[in-house]
Order: C-alpha cells, then sequence, then structure tokens
C-alpha cells in the first residue's frame, strides 16, 4: 500500500444487520470511539472505506503532546493523557507509547516569550511543563548546535507508533464485539420521523439509531452530500523516517527548521517544523470566507500549490445516490505525493543542529492530508439537525495525540452520559452561529 506500513487490520466478512452505532471513518478517533462505545455494551459496527489508520492517522509525527495546544482543546488533552498508558493493558496490543517528553525550541527572545504566555494556560492544572534554559537544553541534547534562546518543555508528553496505534485500538474494539469492516465505504445515511435510522454501505445497509462521522479529510465531502455544511480543507504534511541511528536525542524536539521525535525501531521522523503544504482546490474558494482569518494569520507558514489535485476534486460530486457508487468507492486512500524539498530541507537543518544526524539513513517517505477547519479546532458534537447524528472530524493536525480523550467525548455524547469535558467549544454550530472565528496566535 501506499504511504508507510501499518499493522493489517483484516476486516469481517459478514455485514451486521443491526446495531446501536455505526462509526464511519477507521482512524485513531473513529477506532477510539467505537472502544468507548463498545465498553458502555453499544452495538457497534466500524466502516472504514480502505484500511485502518492508513491515512492521516499513520502519517502523522507520532506526537502525544499537550504543549502548544489550543487552550479550547486542553481540558481534552489532558483527559487523553490519562487514558494513553492504559491503551496497552487494555487492548492487549502494543501502541508504541512512552512519555519521554517534548521541547519546544525558542530561536529568539519573542519566541521564548510567547511559549511563556502559553504556559499561563496551565496554571489551574497540575502539570510538568516550563520554560528552560539555554544551558538546560544544550545539557539535555549533548553533541547539539543548536542556538537557542530556550525552550518550553513538559514532560507528561509523549510519543506512539502512529502506524501501531489506530489498528491497536481496532483491535480491541473487536475484542469487545466490535464489528471491523474494512473496504466498506458507506454511502450515506438514512432516517425515519427525521431521526437516524441506518446507514447505507456498498456492501448493503445496516440499521442504526446512532451514527458517529469520524472520517477525517473525508468529512466535509459525507456531510454535504447530507445537507449539512461542515467547513473544512486540507493541508498536507510531509514526512520522512529514517533506519536506526544511535546518539540521537531521547525527546522529541520542534524547532522552525525541523521536528524530531524517535521511533520504537530506532530511527527518528522528521519533518518541516513549520510549513505545510495548501493544495488549491475548489472547496479553496467555496471556504474562503471562514478561512481568511487563518489565512492572515498562517500565511508564512502555508506554501499554496496549483496541481492536478484542483481537477481532481473538481470531478467528485457533491450528491450522490445511496444506491449509486459513492466517491468514497473510488479513492480508498487518501495518498498526497510529499514535497522532496521540505523534507531534504529539514534533514539538513537537523543535521546542522545535530552532527549525529550525517549518518542518518533515509528508509521512507511519505505525505499526509490534514484535515482543518477555519480556527484549528475539532468539531466533536451532535448534529441538531438529524438526531443521532454525531461529528467527529476537523482535527487539523492535533488529533493523534488527543484522540482516546476524543472518543470518549463522543462516547458521552452519544449515550447521553455527562461530558469528560464541556463540548461547546467543539459544537458544530459555531460556524453557522456567528460566533467569531477565534485563531489561538502564532500556532
Amino acid at each position: 500500500m501506499p504511504g508507510p506500513f501499518v499493522t493489517p487490520v483484516h476486516g469481517d466478512h459478514d455485514l451486521p444487520t443491526h446495531v446501536d452505532v455505526v462509526v464511519i471513518g477507521g482512524g485513531i478517533i473513529g477506532c477510539s470511539a467505537a472502544l468507548e462505545l463498545a465498553d458502555r455494551g453499544l452495538r457497534v459496527a466500524l466502516c472504514e472505506k480502505g484500511g485502518i489508520g492508513h491515512e492521516q492517522s499513520s502519517r502523522n509525527w507520532g506526537w502525544v503532546r499537550l504543549s502548544r495546544r489550543d487552550p479550547r482543546e486542553i481540558p481534552l488533552m489532558i483527559e487523553a493523557l490519562r487514558i494513553w498508558p492504559t491503551l496497552a493493558e487494555r487492548t492487549g496490543r502494543d501502541l508504541g507509547y512512552t512519555r519521554a517528553g517534548i521541547a519546544f525550541a525558542c530561536a529568539d527572545g519573542a519566541s521564548y516569550a510567547q511559549h511563556e504566555r502559553w504556559l499561563e494556560n496551565l496554571r489551574d492544572h497540575q502539570i510538568d511543563a516550563h520554560m528552560i534554559s539555554a544551558q538546560t537544553f544544550a545539557d539535555m541534547n549533548p553533541g547539539g548546535r543548536m542556538q537557542v534562546k530556550g525552550a518550553l518543555f513538559s514532560r507528561i508528553d509523549g510519543r506512539a507508533e502512529p502506524q501501531k496505534a489506530a489498528p491497536a485500538i481496532a483491535e480491541g474494539a473487536r475484542d469487545r464485539g466490535v464489528h471491523i469492516l474494512t473496504e466498506c465505504a458507506v454511502r450515506g445515511i438514512e432516517t425515519a420521523a427525521g431521526a437516524v435510522s441506518g446507514v447505507v454501505t456498498e456492501r448493503g445497509p445496516i440499521a442504526c439509531s446512532q451514527v458517529v462521522l469520524a472520517g477525517g479529510a473525508w468529512a466535509g465531502l459525507f456531510a454535504r452530500n447530507t445537507g449539512l455544511t461542515l467547513p473544512q480543507l486540507k493541508v498536507v504534511n510531509s514526512v520522512l523516517r529514517t533506519k536506526s541511528l544511535e546518539g540521537g536525542p531521547e525527546h522529541a524536539i520542534w524547532s522552525e527548521g525541523f521536528s524530531i521525535r524517535k521511533r520504537q525501531d530506532g530511527g527518528y521522523t522528521v519533518a518541516d517544523g513549520f510549513r505545510n503544504v495548501v493544495e488549491i482546490v475548489p472547496d479553496s474558494f467555496r471556504f474562503l470566507r471562514p478561512f481568511l482569518p487563518a489565512l492572515r494569520t498562517q500565511r508564512k507558514s502555508l506554501k499554496l500549490r496549483l496541481s492536478g489535485r484542483f481537477y481532481d476534486e473538481a470531478r467528485i460530486p457533491n450528491r450522490w445516490k445511496l444506491d449509486e457508487a459513492s466517491p468514497f468507492e473510488y479513492c480508498r486512500v487518501l495518498d498526497p505525493k510529499p514535497s522532496f524539498a521540505m523534507q531534504d530541507e529539514a534533514l539538513a537543518n537537523l543535521r546542522r543542529a545535530f552532527p549525529v544526524f550525517e549518518k542518518a539513513e533515509i528508509a521512507q517517505r511519505w505525505a499526509g492530508a490534514i484535515d482543518v477547519t477555519p480556527d484549528a479546532v475539532p468539531v466533536i458534537s451532535k448534529v441538531e439537525r438529524i438526531p443521532g447524528f454525531h461529528i467527529a472530524a476537523g482535527f487539523s493536525g492535533h488529533g493523534f495525540g488527543i484522540g482516546p480523550g476524543a472518543g470518549r467525548l463522543v462516547a458521552d455524547l452519544v449515550t447521553n452520559a455527562t461530558p469528560v469535558v464541556d463540548p461547546t467549544p467543539f459544537r458544530l454550530s459555531r460556524f453557522s452561529d456567528g460566533s467569531r472565528v477565534e485563531i489561538m496566535s502564532g500556532y
């Protein structure tokens, strides 16, 4: 398959006729939601158009971080940090999770002050995150040559293996009776008296009273076919991994020139720490207005690219009938082309900062499509217009680490339990009720 090598998950052969909840999307959000729902005794079917974790859930950096999050995400990420250490025992499988810390390097005094201000968001929480001096940073990174003013360092942050995590959670859910259906695209939802009554998949119908849309970069298109507007665009991030290398940092490091984290296999995941590619597509114009504030504040980190992707997406229908093939059946895995130039520049910056990486050999390159919202905060929300329909999408590059917490909040919303955190900041209606688009400055 394209992209990184993901732990294979074999889908069930038989399609269930009736369940309580259908989860659409086999990334870490959908798998986490399925696991949480099953633990509450619900019958669940997890439907994935391709393979479990084959898109952005296996292509991200593998960071499990609280640091530098939007303040609206902090309570949910704290919950996720409680869940991550339990997942290996809970699923009976290795996710590669460890707390090794993450350092956000500050190149100058302005960056140092910005990170120091962010720490004010943790004032009411007992979190081991603090600013460190340039000398302390150097002591933590022997052999390094980075010239920094200091860094934000969080010991509670860590890493896991994206190619293992979603599959492990999916298999843990299957152990609890969840139907895992791969290469089984959901074409749409069916309603009775205005409420969810089932879904139609490419393999047939499944009756249910609740649906969770966790379709990542495809969620907006699916929502559009139901008559809903989910403002969502895709940002492409390019990543490479090295072969095993001795002598590099144990903790992850972010800087504007590169970002790295050690992998379980002894290699490193390397990416540009600052820049991403934004493909110009028809949705770029459809959602230009809600995304203008983000484009203004993040323009230095975004590289706009016009390519054949514009015409590819222009040919995708916005509406289709449930008895005909959906767009999801024509693209099983979204596999964007990586920017070799960005990858090579990030690796060159890393080698200047840490000469030990001169010996690093590139093992693989890939890119992933990050689904983003106008305020870079996810939608985790009931859909008021369609009782029984829920959306969990738009995680804006923050989904891997927060995934287990998001799955728990989704389960709360589906079961009408007391939410683990206040879901108001994640409501879908914030994009249509006149609320101002708020973007966390500088990140």
